[in-house]
Formats: structure tokens, sequence, C-alpha cells
């Protein structure tokens, strides 16, 4: 039964299986025009040739949009700035990418009259809410479309089967097909389903596609230099880099030496466990750094209420309220404690380990060599005023002690 109530949708199209077949589904079940939008946020693929395979569905209105740097300026380097890590593990690659597209699919909605948009995220995963609280925020009376809520084409079988029936032309990859369902962008590659889904079974090394096994990596260490300016990485080895260069810059880098592997099992906000792999170079190399020119720059008390509200900032990306008023109150925060973060920080790579060997700032450190010095300190420190000190935080343990004595 054709459904009429709307005239024009807006679909976030990849041109892979699943947005083919829900185009040709739209058509068939809304009979609606639709409006598709392909986005490149450096997941390494080509997607212009989502303009023909639209076309050749008889699309007329096709974006095909390059945001990788927009992705990287406004929506990466600002998590970043937060050292924002779900679960203490997750650096949150797929979840900071979508408020973007959100962003991007409600702005061409707007441009076209597109009364509704249309998205391939399953009912089961996250993706679903990231994408419609990120629509509803910035368009209140937009109106969604889930195909994978309403079908029932339930397995890649009878999604083939689908488009064998109706004419989709879809690009089998030679070779053996992959079995796990993976997304990426330019901050990360993620993989689920297929043998991860048993949380024992290791993954197979063929799996990982941007960096090496740490036992294959070079056997002589890299060093790396990254300056920052409010809390943003501008250059590497002192050369000026774009946001999304700087990024692509760290991936390489950090995959050649086998940095950024994580194997986890997740909380899932519609209320499941899932397990996932993912490899995260550049991410891993500018949380470790960002966490180190910050150690010399910030205020303790600013750096411990940052890491004390860092659980919940990670937490509302990962659900989806990129676009919250709470999200964007931490983020004003963040960003005025960010005013001082400037300098340099030196790590060295070497097989699969990251550490930090060298930090400075020649405007902002707060780290004063003659106070922590262990040697003599010309009267910067009198250590006598330890002995007051010590006692006025002991006077509440010296009270409670008395009393469970007496």
């Amino acid at each position: 039964m054709i459904k009429q109530t709307i005239k024009k949708v807006a679909l976030a199209y990849s041109g892979g299986l699943d947005t083919s077949v829900i185009l040709k589904w739209l058509q068939e079940n809304y009979g609606c025009e639709i409006v598709t939008f392909t986005a490149d946020i450096g997941q390494g693929e080509e997607v212009q040739p989502a303009r023909a395979k639209a076309q050749a569905m008889g699309i007329q209105e096709i974006y095909i949009d390059d945001l990788k740097e927009e992705f990287v300026r406004d929506f990466v380097f600002p998590m970043f700035r937060a050292n924002a890590i779900y679960e203490g593990e997750y650096l949150l690659g797929t979840s900071i990418a979508r408020p973007l597209i959100a962003k991007r699919l409600i702005e061409i909605a707007n441009e076209t009259g597109a009364e509704a948009i249309a998205h391939g995220a399953t009912g089961k995963g996250n993706d679903q809410v990231r994408f419609e609280l990120g629509a509803y925020a910035l368009r209140p009376d937009i109106r969604v479309i889930a195909p994978w809520r309403e079908w029932n084409l339930t397995s890649r079988e009878k999604l083939l089967a689908y488009a064998e029936a109706h004419g989709i032309p879809i690009e089998m990859k030679r070779g053996k097909a992959s079995p796990y369902s993976m997304d990426a962008n330019l901050l990360h590659i993620s993989y689920e389903g297929g043998p991860l889904e048993d949380p024992w079974q290791e993954p197979e090394e063929a799996m990982w596609r941007w960096s090496v096994p740490p036992e294959k990596a070079p056997a002589t260490p890299a060093y790396l230099e990254l300056t920052y300016q409010r809390g943003d990485i501008v250059a590497i080895e002192g050369a000026p880099l774009s946001p999304a260069n700087v990024l692509a810059s760290l991936n390489t880098i950090g995959g050649q030496h086998g940095i950024g592997r994580l194997d986890l099992v997740e909380n899932r906000y519609v209320g499941m466990k899932s397990r996932g792999c993912y490899e995260t170079p550049g991410g891993t190399i500018m949380l470790k750094a960002h966490r180190a020119i910050e150690s010399i720059t910030l205020d303790r008390e600013v750096a411990h209420l940052k890491d004390e509200l860092m659980p919940r900032y990670a937490s509302l990306i990962y659900n989806g309220y990129w676009w919250a008023p709470e999200r964007l109150l931490l983020q004003t925060m963040i960003d005025a404690s960010q005013a001082a973060v400037n300098g340099q920080v030196r790590l060295k790579l070497y097989k699969g380990n990251l550490s930090v060997v060298g930090r400075k700032s020649d405007t902002d450190s707060l780290f004063d060599a003659h106070i922590a010095t262990f040697e003599e300190d010309q009267g910067a420190y009198d250590q006598k005023d330890a002995e007051g000190f010590i006692k006025l935080n002991a006077l509440r343990l010296r009270i409670a002690g008395k009393k469970r004595a007496g």
C-alpha cells in the first residue's frame, strides 16, 4: 500500500546494498520524491559512484558533500578538548559522526522542501537514536522514516533478493566477502558482527585494516612533536596543518606503529551489550597528547572538574545528545578551559606503545621548577608551612578517631 502523506524525503544514502534497497523501497511504499545525500567524512571509499547509482534509480536531486574538515574542526576537536572516552575505552568514533550527518541532512531537507528524512540505521543499534535526536533538535517538525523498523527485510539474503527482484544494481566486491559490519570515518574504523559476536573469540589478524600488529611494527621507535593552540593540534613537527590533515597524518603514523587497536564490549543506549573492535590510531595519539599538554597548563581544580564531568559528556555523545542544551553548556565550559592549553608535546611510538616523553609551554605553563625541585629552592617554598596544612586537614579525622576510641 502506497503511503501518500509524504511528498519528498531526504535520504542518507551511501550507495551500498542497504540504502539502495531503501531508496527503491521508499519509492514503492511511499510514492514520494527522493533527494539523496552522501557524506564524505573520510571513510576511505570513493563516494562519487553513489551519484551514478542514484541517477540510475531516477533521482534528480543528489548531494555529495566533502565534510572532512567540518567533521574534524567542529566535532572531533571539540570532543577531544574534553578528553572524552566512553566506558573507559571507546573514543566515540562512530558516535561523533552522526550529529554532523543529521545536521547536513536537515539542511538539505530545508533547502529542497522535504517533509521527511530517512536513514538506514537498524532498530537494534545506537545510530537510529543519534540520527533522530539530532534531527528533531534541529527541526522539531521533521518526519523520520526508518525502514528497518517498518519492513520485513530482516537479513542480507532478503535484501539481496529484493534488489534482484527490483533490478537494483549492487556491485559485489571481488574476493571473499567480509563477515563484519564496518563503519569508517576519518577518526576510526569499527568492526561488529560475524565472528565477533562471540566475545571469547580473538579477532583474526586479517580483519584489521588501518594498523599493523605491534609485533610487526618497526623495530626503531618514532618520535612525534605536536603543537597545540587553545587545546587543538595546529602543527605536526612544526608544519601547520588543517584539522582534517592533522588527523589523517596521525592515523598514518599511528597505524604504522601498531597504535590504536581496541576490542571491547560496550553498553548500547538501547539496552543490550555489544562486542566491537575499533582502530583509532590518530585519536589515541590525540587523547594522550592532549592530557599531556593540559597537565602543565591547566589549574589543578579545573583539570579535576573536567575529569569529573567527562563521563557525562562522553555519554551524551554516545547516546546522541550532541545538540542537547546540556552538551552545549558543557562545551562552553570546556572550551573556556582551553584558552591556556598552548604548547608542544613530544611522543614516542614503539610497537603498539605510546609514551609522552616531553611537554612544554613557553607562555602558559604552570610548572615551576624552582618550586618543584628536590634541590635548594632558595625560599620559593617554606616546608614548615606543610605542618599546619596537614593538621588542619587532619582535624576531622582526629575528631572521628577520638570518637571511635572513646
